[in-house]
Order: structure tokens, then sequence, then C-alpha cells
């Protein structure tokens, strides 16, 4: 019932600062943005996801999101998944235990063009979770792609990544409650940490667990994003251009990929950008 990655929600202070970083990082403008219930959204639409960043605005939820912000720090909290009957996904959740909240429709006002988009979700219990917000949408129509304004764009996520000090725990929530497919499942010495792969529509929720840390019953975290460019070595020169901190291109854990990091500027968010090889294997998607 899972479709894909709808978004993910980035918390951060300045939404005007934080704009213009994602703006310059992913070389597109974006998609969607608005303000209600005490918030400032902005979207930036790829190929097969959303970034969502929200800050804090005016109204009623602006000073438990300050609040959250002092607490936590900016970073990403939350993972929303699209599904393609919510009502039918939402029974399954309240059969699997997970305590969902009711299903709320709600709206949202985009400031310059003047739309209105609606959309159905719920959120399941964070006990449940293990830490991470977890929510469900299904939306009336799905958000424009956010128009390139630069060569060496990022197109695409390639997989978002949960960290967790129990893995098993983890597997069984993602794979046998939530229904995604696992590709992969490798614990490796080397490289200090057991990896989990499962399909999500076109990409990858990775959940990567510390062997140095051993096995623990603490919280999870949604930990850090990977997006596709289609050529490393041209993002790579345009965001060093641009005043971002970023790693030499490298070849990547997969034969013909190249990846590098972003050091700074992405409001906390471990980034990788991942130039994919030209085909699939059958671990799953590069």
């Amino acid at each position: 019932m899972i479709t894909g990655l709808d978004h993910v929600v980035l918390l951060v202070k300045d939404i005007d600062q934080a704009t213009a970083q994602y703006e310059t990082l992913f070389a597109r403008a974006p998609s969607w943005r608005a303000a209600h219930d005490g918030a400032e959204n902005v979207f930036f639409t790829l190929g097969n996801t959303s970034l969502e960043l929200i800050a804090p605005g005016k109204g009623d939820r602006a000073e438990a999101l300050a609040k959250q912000i002092e607490d936590e720090g900016e970073g990403l909290k939350s993972i929303v998944f699209a599904v393609s009957n919510i009502a039918e996904m939402h029974r399954r959740a309240r059969r699997l235990g997970l305590e969902p909240e009711d299903v709320a429709l709600r709206e949202s006002k985009d400031e310059a063009r003047g739309e209105t988009r609606v959309w159905k979700s719920f959120r399941i219990a964070r006990e449940k979770t293990h830490g991470p917000r977890l929510f469900f949408i299904e939306h009336d129509r799905p958000f424009a792609p956010s128009p390139e304004t630069a060569p060496g764009s990022v197109f695409a996520i390639d997989h978002a990544v949960v960290s967790t000090p129990a893995p098993d725990r983890a597997a069984a929530l993602y794979g046998a409650r939530l229904g995604l497919d696992m590709a992969l499942d490798r614990t490796n010495p080397d490289w200090g940490s057991r990896l989990m792969f499962f399909r999500c529509g076109d990409m990858i929720m990775e959940i990567a667990h510390n062997l140095k840390n051993g096995a623990g019953d603490g919280p999870d975290s949604v930990y850090g994003l990977t997006w596709r460019v289609a050529d490393a070595d041209a993002a790579q020169a345009r965001m060093k251009a641009a005043g971002f901190n970023v790693s030499d291109v490298r070849v990547g854990r997969k034969p013909g990929t190249k990846v590098f990091t972003v050091r700074d500027k992405t409001c906390g968010v471990p980034t990788l950008m991942l130039q994919p090889s030209p085909a699939l294997n059958e671990e799953g998607r590069d």
C-alpha cells in the first residue's frame, strides 16, 4: 500500500536562509511555499520525492516548533510515506497495533500562486516507531516539479537513512509491519555496520546499525539523505563554486557509481551526492 517516499521533513530555524541554501544545493527553485498552523513551509519537489522545510511562523504551533528546535536542534524529523489508499493503510496500521491517529483532511495555500492543495494524512504513535515521526499521506494531486535553475542539478533521492541501535526491531517495523520489501541485509565489519535496504518506490530506505555500539533499546533517528545527480563531477564543481564545503568525487561502493559528500549548509543533515550506475543490480538501487 506504500507507493513511495512522499517527502522528508527538515526542521530549520530560518526558513529564508534554509530555502536559499537548498535552492543552491539542488539548483532548483521551490515548488511550493505556504504558512499555516504556526509554521512556514517550503517544498522542493524532485523526481521521486520532496524535501519539506519547516520553520516556526506565527500561530498556535510556532512556540512548540521553536521549543523542539531548542531541545533537539535543526535536522530531519519526519518521514512521510505516499499511499494509494489512506483508509486501507489506516486499517492496516490499526490491526498491527501501531496506534494510528485519526485520518485528517488538511490544506495548504501557496503564497505566490494562490493555489490550494488538500490531502489526507495520519501519523502512527512514536512509541511504535521508536523515535522517528512516521506519517502516511494521500494527495489530491502531485506537486509540480521544482524548476531547474542551473546545470548539474539534483534530480531525485537515492536513499534515506534511519540509524538504529536495534536492527531486528527496525526490520520488523519497516518490513513486516509497514510492508516494505527488504532488498539487502548485510553486516560488514570493514564498514563497522549492519545495513538493511528496503525498497520504497524507486528509492531505498536504509536502516543502519553501528556494530561498535552493539545492540540496545534506545531510539531510532532519521539520520541522513543521499541525492542523485546525473554527473557527479559537474555537480561537485557547481556546489564548490557556490561556496559549499564538498569532498572530492570518489568511486562509490557499487560498481559504476560516483559519490561525494556535502559537509555544510544542509541544516545539520549528513548529505551524500551519488551518480548512479547505468543499471540496477539484484540487491537494490545504486
